[in-house]
């Protein structure tokens, strides 16, 4: 598959940093039929050498950073998870939070029987903690700032549901109304502050939400 519907927002010879469209996976899935994804794009069209730090889900758009060669990643891995990055996503949600702002920290954990979803658990849940602040009212829903201190599966998803503000065209845990009141799941990583990983410097990118 052609790189077309890729943006590259920057390179350079340690990083990448893409804006990764919707319905996108960042690596391979296990099944035949998954195989096309980011870094297989990237690696069959000129950056054979693009090595994935971070994942965002097949639904979710937005900023992704690859590394370009073995110590770069692993300098970019080491800052990942020590939390030394910060990153945003901009974010529809059904209804409106009585609050301007908050913070949900409830720990997740995988469901199987209901794969691929993922459940608040108090007994067996990782540790997850989620900021959220209010950007703009818009009746039926609102369009949130989320901040994810900790990077669980489908963190910000499940923790916004168990708000009772469930994110527009989410498949996976938005009820009727929500999941019809948008085309795609509104889930999008709009801001990623690192060290670029040879100078130290630091770097801040920023890619607005396409809905």
């Amino acid at each position: 598959m052609p790189l077309s519907n890729i943006e590259i927002i920057h390179q350079d010879a340690a990083i990448l940093v893409i804006n990764k469209p919707t319905l996108l996976l960042s690596v391979p899935g296990r099944a035949d039929d998954n195989k096309d994804c980011l870094i297989t794009r990237l690696q069959e069209h000129g950056f054979p050498e693009a090595r994935i730090v971070h994942r965002l889900d097949w639904e979710t758009s937005g900023l992704i950073l690859l590394a370009r060669d073995a110590d770069s990643h692993r300098e970019l891995s080491r800052q990942f998870h020590d939390r030394e990055t910060e990153k945003a996503y901009t974010a529809l949600c059904w209804g409106e939070p009585e609050l301007d702002s908050g913070r949900i920290e409830l720990p997740l954990r995988y469901d199987p029987p209901t794969k691929p979803r993922h459940v608040v658990d108090h007994e067996l849940g990782r540790h997850a903690l989620t900021f959220w602040r209010v950007l703009e009212r818009c009746g039926h829903y609102s369009r949130v700032e989320l901040t994810p201190i900790t990077g669980r599966s489908h963190q910000l998803r499940v923790h916004m549901l168990s708000i009772g503000h469930p994110l527009l065209g989410d498949r996976l845990y938005a009820p009727e109304q929500a999941l019809a009141a948008h085309e795609r799941l509104c889930l999008h990583a709009s801001m990623l502050a690192f060290s670029h990983p040879q100078t130290g410097e630091r770097l801040r990118f920023d890619c607005p939400a396409p809905f």
